[in-house]
């Protein structure tokens, strides 16, 4: 997305901008063969043709110097809103062209059968593949604009930046956001394609290639009504994604943000850790906040105070006693660490039984010193 001007409202400019992209996944889609659809493979080779040069030219910095003085949530808004306007552009396209092959192989069963129906599933892997580049790109976008770092090299980093871009999770949340985005007439056709399996561990590509395949078959599931519906498939479903992208990245944006905070106005970082690790383990379970806020805290700690604490690096159980004798063991004031016992205990949320009850021993503790 970062070869076209930004918002352009131009409908010839978007519609020759959708046309080129067509054009060069044409040809990506002709040299895939029947086995790569079937198996997902073509999901695999797809992200690197759309990740590998392309996050090279989609810096912070690009944005910045393209779009300077604008907030993060407006250049977001209006990609989301451009990313929209060219997955309805090249529904109606592909559309188009699948009803017309469809059309064909319901009028014959003899050789005009055999030689359309190729002609419609290179169409269909045309519009998959073109919206999954789009959705794909513009999660990262996304997460670069609100600088969450993520390096596509590293597998983790992927699956984070796929499941964000897919919305492949599972519970409601996806589902209320359809309910508020898509118009009457199309919300039973979105709640298809969102329901069905959900992938939460699965992180084979092939795998996933599977999964968007049959997803997006359910948009040309009508070939006789395909072409508005696809036009409003494709534009709904890209708001969706791109506002879900909005939602997990700013909110990764908010916990970064204040593990910066926190590490700059530190004056015990080594007992910082020990506590924002004791106050996160209070109600046995970890968070993906918190999980994400800890992991910045240690980097940044070694960063900004040159600190490492192997003893935490290699623990398994703490004992709360610990965390007590470290306290003991520092001087002065220490209103530093009580507020960032309190700012992650609801890092999350609101703060919980478990985490209150560390906290008021924390306070007590400091107010006897």
């Amino acid at each position: 997305m970062t070869d076209e001007p930004f918002g352009a409202d131009d409908d010839v400019a978007d519609r020759k901008h959708v046309e080129r992209e067509r054009a060069k996944l044409r040809n990506f889609v002709k040299n895939l063969r029947t086995e790569d659809v079937d198996s997902g493979n073509w999901f695999a080779e797809l992200c690197a043709v759309a990740l590998e040069t392309y996050t090279e030219k989609a810096t912070w910095e690009y944005f910045q110097e393209r779009y300077e003085g604008v907030p993060p949530d407006g250049i977001v808004d209006q990609r989301i809103k451009l990313a929209a306007r060219y997955a309805a552009l090249e529904g109606g396209l592909s559309a188009s062209a699948y009803t017309t092959a469809i059309i064909a192989t319901l009028g014959s069963r003899s050789g005009a059968a055999k030689a359309t129906i190729p002609a419609a599933l290179a169409t269909l892997m045309v519009d998959v593949v073109f919206v999954t580049q789009l959705q794909l790109r513009l999660a990262y976008d996304i997460s670069v604009l609100y600088r969450v770092p993520l390096d596509v090299s590293d597998p983790e980093d992927l699956w984070k930046l796929i499941r964000v871009a897919f919305t492949i999770k599972s519970g409601e949340v996806i589902r209320e956001s359809v309910i508020k985005v898509v118009p009457p007439i199309m919300r039973r056709v979105i709640k298809r394609y969102y329901s069905g399996a959900v992938l939460t561990t699965a992180k084979s590509l092939p795998v996933i290639g599977k999964y968007l395949l049959q997803r997006n078959v359910v948009k040309v599931g009508i070939p006789l009504v395909g072409i508005p519906l696809a036009v409003l498939f494709n534009r709904y479903s890209t708001l969706i994604a791109g506002r879900h992208a909005r939602t997990v990245f700013r909110n990764d944006a908010r916990v970064i943000r204040i593990a910066e905070e926190l590490s700059e106005r530190t004056r015990h970082p080594q007992l910082m850790l020990w506590v924002a690790w004791l106050v996160i383990e209070a109600d046995a379970r970890i968070s993906d906040d918190e999980a994400l806020l800890f992991r910045h805290l240690v980097k940044l700690i070694r960063e900004d105070h040159a600190f490492v604490d192997e003893r935490l690096a290699k623990l398994l159980d703490l004992d709360p006693a610990e965390v007590w004798q470290l306290l003991e063991a520092e001087p002065g004031d220490l209103d530093d660490v009580v507020d960032a016992a309190q700012q992650v205990a609801a890092i999350d949320g609101e703060t919980n039984g478990a985490e209150h009850a560390i906290i008021s021993e924390l306070q007590d503790r400091c107010d006897r010193r």
